[in-house]
């Protein structure tokens, strides 16, 4: 008897890297996105921070524009890194970086899934765009 006859087959979204995009203000969602596509078995990229540390002695103005676009590349680079891009829209909110991040995923032929989507098709609501 062959030992792979008693292992199910994988579910489709086991071992898929999944990016989540979009705002920091939704900090909660991530939180939650992450959770459930992670216990599905798919490998989650996520922000890295949703707001600046706190560090003694360091200004965060004068290094706001420098930061921005590290983390935009960082970002990016995770998008790039991804099987699909996943975006974090409670309420169907998407604003002009999460914009960019979509068109960019779409760009590179990266599948993108809503959350607001999956939600309103659960709430059995048609979904909008």
């Amino acid at each position: 008897m062959d030992p792979m006859d008693d292992q199910q087959a994988p579910q489709p979204a086991e071992g898929k890297v999944i990016t989540l995009c979009g705002s920091t203000k939704f900090e909660a969602e991530f939180a939650e996105v992450n959770q459930r596509l992670t216990m599905e078995g798919c490998i989650v990229i996520s922000l890295g921070m949703f707001r600046l540390p706190d560090l003694p002695d360091y200004d965060w103005a004068a290094d706001s524009s420098d930061l921005k676009g590290r983390l935009g590349g960082v970002h990016l680079q995770k998008i790039r890194m991804a099987d699909e891009v996943y975006i974090v829209d409670p309420g169907g909110y998407v604003g002009e970086s999460t914009r960019r991040e979509i068109a960019y995923a779409e760009s590179l032929g990266k599948p993108v899934r809503y959350l607001s989507r999956e939600r309103a098709a659960r709430a059995g609501d048609v979904p909008r765009g």
